[in-house]
């Protein structure tokens, strides 16, 4: 079995994330730089824009050999993450948003009753604690700080320079921390080399035997394989977020009619392919290869309305003007970044399959591009996950352009 594993973890060398907190640091360490703002990151941007006078601060700082770095969580760290997912379940109806966004930006507790209290208390937690741990870690995800490059101490009046830097700071950090924690605490797996290897080794060479053995049969296990694995998979997901077995067998109903509609859909492709109709073909089959997804995520937003509603009837949640639940459940769903890549996905996949029936029609027998195709919407999801970071730093320079916009707007 040992030696298995190595061959897999030699054939599939997938970065695996530390147990422990890692930490990503951008560092400025000469006065120089400071004259070229549009090279600062943009956290030291900001705190600058904010007290102009503090450009003279950091000028001596720099050249007093300190440097002065932004330094961000690489992951969420895990007693934060334990402590979000212990309140959300035991009290919040497995829902994030927006307790925890006014936990972090107004430190207003969720409200907790008597009997959750008492529950959680006899599992040995204690969600008052759970809160002031959040609390506590707030300030670490994004934070400016010093860097003693001539191993010197750093002195209590420069800490406290550094923590006026981090107050003014930390409300433009808010929503970068809550995506942060949401995403980390969904749990995401997904990858775009798995989807890759999982379609090219296992799902495309039985397609392509399939497929020469009886012509459209490898369409349909193409179509409908990759459905069935991220149905499973979204199964122990909203498992692991807290929603019951019960609530899920409920939830699972409407998906064998689904199922069986997708696979009459992809026994449909070949017939069409026949009579001539390319492009209807790759249609049917890129919505027949993601019918399955697409509905278990719209359930999962049902779910999560069903979650506020609940909220709101036990007075825990008062929707503010303009708010909605079904707007609540979408923001909650779709911060997750691999939810809102299916669904993107989702769309794209009849369009893909479309343009590869059309336009390569010698493809559409190959089973390594059958499952390819009947795998866009996780590929998507997956390029989605792996973009994110590099999507929530360009949203917050935009924030951050936003902010400085305004600042010189008002004076």
């Amino acid at each position: 079995m040992a030696q298995i594993e190595s061959f897999w973890k030699k054939l599939l060398p997938f970065k695996r994330i530390s147990p422990v907190d890692r930490y990503g640091i951008k560092v400025v360490t000469s006065p120089a730089e400071l004259a070229v703002q549009e090279y600062l990151p943009s956290e030291i941007k900001y705190v600058l824009a904010v007290r102009p006078s503090r450009f003279e601060t950091f000028r001596k700082i720099l050249e007093d050999g300190y440097g002065i770095g932004v330094r961000t969580v690489e992951k969420t760290p895990e007693r934060v993450l334990k402590a979000v997912d212990r309140i959300s379940r035991e009290s919040q109806a497995n829902t994030v948003i927006p307790w925890l966004p006014d936990l972090l930006r107004k430190e207003d507790l969720p409200i907790f009753s008597e009997a959750e209290l008492r529950a959680a208390e006899a599992r040995g937690v204690n969600l008052y604690e759970e809160a002031r741990t959040i609390l506590a870690e707030r300030h670490e995800f994004r934070k400016i700080i010093l860097i003693d490059l001539h191993n010197r101490c750093v002195g209590p009046e420069l800490q406290k320079v550094m923590a006026e830097v981090n107050a003014d700071l930390y409300p433009l950090s808010i929503d970068a921390i809550v995506h942060r924690v949401i995403f980390d605490n969904a749990h995401t797996r997904t990858e775009v080399a798995q989807s890759v290897i999982k379609a090219l080794l296992l799902v495309g060479p039985i397609a392509h035997v399939l497929e020469h053995f009886l012509s459209g049969l490898g369409k349909v296990f193409a179509a409908s394989v990759d459905d069935v694995l991220a149905e499973v998979a979204e199964l122990f997901a909203l498992r692991g977020s807290g929603f019951t077995w019960r609530q899920l067998i409920k939830r699972s109903r409407i998906l064998i009619p689904v199922f069986i509609l997708a696979t009459y859909g992809a026994f449909q492709v070949e017939p069409l392919i026949q009579s001539g109709k390319i492009a209807w073909a790759g249609v049917v089959f890129g919505l027949s290869a993601v019918a399955l997804s697409l509905t278990t995520a719209i359930q999962s937003i049902g779910m999560y309305r069903q979650s506020y509603l609940k909220l709101v009837k036990e007075g825990k949640l008062k929707l503010q003007t303009g708010q909605s639940l079904m707007g609540l459940a979408l923001r909650q769903d779709f911060t997750n970044p691999a939810r809102l890549g299916l669904f993107v996905g989702a769309f794209c996949s009849p369009l893909a399959a479309a343009s590869v029936f059309v336009f390569q029609p010698e493809m559409a027998s190959n089973g390594w591009v059958l499952a390819l195709l009947g795998s866009t919407e996780s590929v998507v999801a997956g390029a989605t996950v792996i973009g994110s970071t590099r999507l929530e730093r360009w949203l917050f320079r935009r924030k951050v352009n936003r902010a400085l916009h305004g600042m010189v707007f008002r004076a």
